[in-house]
């Protein structure tokens, strides 16, 4: 059974819809993310997705204070995205109480950081985010391009004691595009680790579709609002 990440997107301290990923969707919605957080384990949700929106813009975290409050008020893991770019943002966000961290750009820049940091804090505390454009890794969503294939990468980061990879695909406009089945398949076969899906889901044909993976290693889905 796929595990389903309820995703939480914060900016300004309140949530803000953006419609797969799209520029210009944005839409704050009046709930608060610790209440919404509550709503989720309410719906029997078994862990939580944050991505700090602000942080990601800004290249550090911004939102600690609701990513602590929000961590504090469920009884569930918690997993916390968005301007993770150094050793001391991260331990930071850690400490707050979450339960992991998905590291993106970091990853791309200074692959180092993410070897030390699993020495220090496990594995299972650090997940390497993954996002492509036509075919190679991006970084900032999408505004940063290389020339790295996605397969490429996540074989570094298994050399750097990765286990875990959220892999999503961005259209050229920073946008979501549809679920990357076969990209996904590939990834876990081909390197043994443990992949979420990061984007793509929009029906429930979809999530029956990626259940088909989960043999392969494909065991979790971010779903957003």
């Amino acid at each position: 059974m796929l595990l389903i990440f309820p995703s939480i997107e914060i900016s300004h301290e309140c949530c803000l819809e953006v419609v797969q990923g799209t520029p210009g969707s944005e839409r704050v919605y009046s709930i608060d993310p610790v209440k919404m957080a509550i709503l989720w384990r309410g719906e029997n949700a078994k862990t939580l997705h944050v991505v700090d929106l602000d942080g990601l813009a800004e290249g550090k975290v911004v939102n600690k204070n609701i990513i602590r409050k929000l961590a504090q008020a469920v009884d569930i893991p918690v997993q916390v995205g968005g301007g993770l770019r150094s050793h001391d943002e991260i331990k930071s966000v850690l400490d707050l109480g979450v339960y992991r961290v998905i590291v993106g750009t970091a990853a791309i820049e200074n692959p180092g950081l993410i070897e030390s940091l699993i020495k220090e804090f496990g594995a299972r505390k650090i997940a390497i985010n993954i996002e492509v454009t036509d075919g190679k890794v991006v970084a900032q969503r999408g505004r940063q391009t290389t020339d790295v294939s996605p397969l490429h990468h996540a074989l570094e980061m298994k050399k750097m004691g990765g286990s875990r990879i959220v892999y999503a695909e961005l259209y050229g406009d920073g946008s979501f595009g549809p679920l990357p089945y076969d990209a996904l398949k590939e990834l876990a076969v081909k390197t043994s680790v443990r992949i979420t899906a990061g984007s793509g889901v929009s029906t429930y044909k979809d999530l029956i579709r990626l259940q088909e993976l989960e043999k392969f290693g494909v065991d979790s889905v971010i779903i957003d609002k």
